[in-house]
C-alpha cells in the first residue's frame, strides 16, 4: 500500500512539473508576454498610442476568455527610448518573469536585442520595421507585422517615378529622416532604387529637438527637390510642413510621409500645412474597417473612442493580435508553449486576415516579413483618405549589416 501511495504521489508531482514547463505555465496559468513602451521618450507622441493598443487588446482578450481559457499577463514598462533600459528590461522579463514572447518598440533597441533574442529563442515583434530584422540568419525569432521601412520607401519612390512621368518632370527626391537607426533604416534601399530608376536622391538628418527646419529645407530647395519623403514621427514632420508652407514649398513640392508620421497627430500639429501630403500606410487610417470594430467597441465601453486614440492604437492592437494568433495555434496543436514551437506556429501563418487593417499577413520559415504592401493615403480636409488599394514593393530590399 505504501508503495502504491508513493507511486501515486510521484505521478502527481510529475504531472505538476510537466504542467509547469514549456515557458507558458500549466493549463490554468497565465501566459506571460514581455513588453517595452516609449511613454515619455522622444517617440512617445506615437509610442503611447501604440502601447495603449497593445494593452487594450490584452484587456479585451482576457475579458473574452483569453487564449483557450488562459489569461494573458502583459508585463511591460516605459523605457523612454533608451536602448540600455530596453536591454535591462528584456533580460529581467525573460530570465526572471519567464515570458514566452516579447513586444518591443524602437529600431535601435530591437536591433540591439536581436542577438539575445536569437539565443534565448524568444519570438519578438516590435513597432520597428527595419529590413535588417528579417535576416533569418541573424534574427531568426524576429517577426515584422508591418511593412518594412525599406518596402515603404520603395512604394513611395515607385509612386514618385510614375507621377513625375505623368507631369513630364525629372524627379528629385530628398529624404528627411530621424537622426537614429530608425530614421536611417530605409535610406540605402531608397538610394538603390533611385539609382536604378534615374531618380536624383539625397537625404538629410533632422536635428533632434529642432524648432526650425528652414535651413534644411533651404538645402532641399538648392537640390531642386520636387518630392520630399519623411521618415520620422509626427511632431518634427509637422514642423517641417509648417516651415515648408512658410517658404511656399508646399505648392511646388509633394511631401510624402512614411508610416510613423502618417497619422492624425501630424495633421493636428501641422495646423493646416499638411493638406495634400501623401502617406504610405501599412495600417489603414480608415477606422471604420471591420478589423477596427472590436477596438472601437472596447474603447466605447470604457468611455473613450477610437477616433481619439487613432490609427496607431489599431496598429498596436493588431500587432499584439498577430502574436496571440501564433500562441493560440501552438496550444491548439497540443504543443508546449516554448519559443521554438511558437516560432514554428508563427511561420505557419498564411493569409492572416486583419479585417482590412493591413494586407493579409504571411510568414514562413524563410521569410518573417509579414507583407510588402501598403496603401497610399492623402490628407484631404484634415483627414487621411485612402487613394489606392494595397501596393506591393516591386523589389526585394538588400539585407544590410
Amino acid at each position: 500500500m505504501r508503495k502504491q501511495i508513493l507511486a501515486v504521489v510521484g505521478i502527481l508531482i510529475l504531472g505538476m512539473l510537466l504542467a509547469a514547463c514549456g515557458g507558458g505555465g500549466g493549463a490554468s496559468e497565465p501566459i506571460k508576454i514581455g513588453a517595452v513602451f516609449d511613454l515619455t521618450g522622444p517617440t512617445s507622441d506615437v509610442g503611447t498610442l501604440y502601447a495603449n493598443g497593445e494593452r487594450g487588446y490584452v484587456e479585451w482578450l482576457n475579458a473574452n476568455g483569453g487564449i483557450n481559457g488562459r489569461q494573458v499577463e502583459l508585463i511591460g514598462q516605459d523605457y523612454a527610448y533608451d536602448v540600455a533600459k530596453a536591454e535591462q528590461l528584456y533580460s529581467q522579463y525573460v530570465n526572471q518573469d519567464k515570458v514566452v514572447a516579447f513586444m518591443g518598440w524602437g529600431t535601435g533597441d530591437t536591433e540591439a536585442l536581436r542577438g539575445k533574442i536569437a539565443t534565448d529563442k524568444i519570438p519578438f515583434m516590435s513597432a520597428s520595421y527595419s529590413i535588417n530584422l528579417i535576416n533569418i540568419d541573424e534574427a531568426p525569432y524576429n517577426f515584422l507585422a508591418g511593412t518594412s521601412y525599406s518596402d515603404q520607401m520603395v512604394i513611395a519612390l515607385q509612386w514618385v517615378k510614375e507621377d513625375a512621368a505623368k507631369k513630364g518632370v525629372d524627379p528629385k527626391v530628398v529624404v528627411f529622416h530621424h537622426n537614429s537607426p530608425f530614421g536611417e533604416s530605409p535610406v540605402p534601399d531608397g538610394q538603390d532604387y533611385a539609382d536604378a530608376n534615374g531618380i536624383a536622391y539625397t537625404n538629410m538628418a533632422m536635428p533632434s529637438g529642432a524648432t526650425d527646419l528652414t535651413p534644411q529645407l533651404t538645402q532641399a530647395q538648392d537640390f531642386g527637390a520636387n518630392y520630399i519623403i519623411i521618415q520620422n514621427v509626427s511632431s518634427p514632420a509637422a514642423l517641417l510642413l509648417k516651415n515648408a508652407k512658410s517658404l511656399g514649398m508646399t505648392n511646388s513640392v509633394q511631401f510624402i510621409c512614411l508610416n510613423w508620421c502618417a497619422d492624425e497627430l501630424f495633421i493636428k500639429l501641422s495646423e493646416g500645412a499638411a493638406e495634400g501630403t501623401l502617406g504610405i500606410l501599412p495600417f489603414t487610417a480608415d477606422l471604420t474597417v471591420p478589423g477596427a470594430q472590436d477596438a472601437a467597441n472596447f474603447l466605447k465601453e470604457k468611455g473613450d473612442s477610437l477616433e481619439s486614440q487613432g490609427l496607431h492604437y489599431v496598429q498596436g492592437w493588431w500587432t499584439m493580435a498577430t502574436m496571440v494568433e501564433g500562441i493560440k495555434r501552438t496550444l491548439d496543436a497540443g504543443k508546449e508553449l516554448t519559443g521554438e514551437n511558437l516560432r514554428a506556429s508563427l511561420e505557419g501563418i498564411q493569409n492572416f486576415e486583419t479585417g482590412g487593417v493591413t494586407a493579409p499577413l504571411n510568414f514562413s520559415p524563410t521569410d518573417h516579413r509579414g507583407n510588402d504592401a501598403a496603401r497610399i493615403h492623402q490628407v484631404k480636409s484634415d483627414k487621411w483618405v485612402p487613394i489606392t488599394d494595397f501596393i506591393r514593393s516591386r523589389i526585394t530590399p538588400k539585407l544590410r549589416k
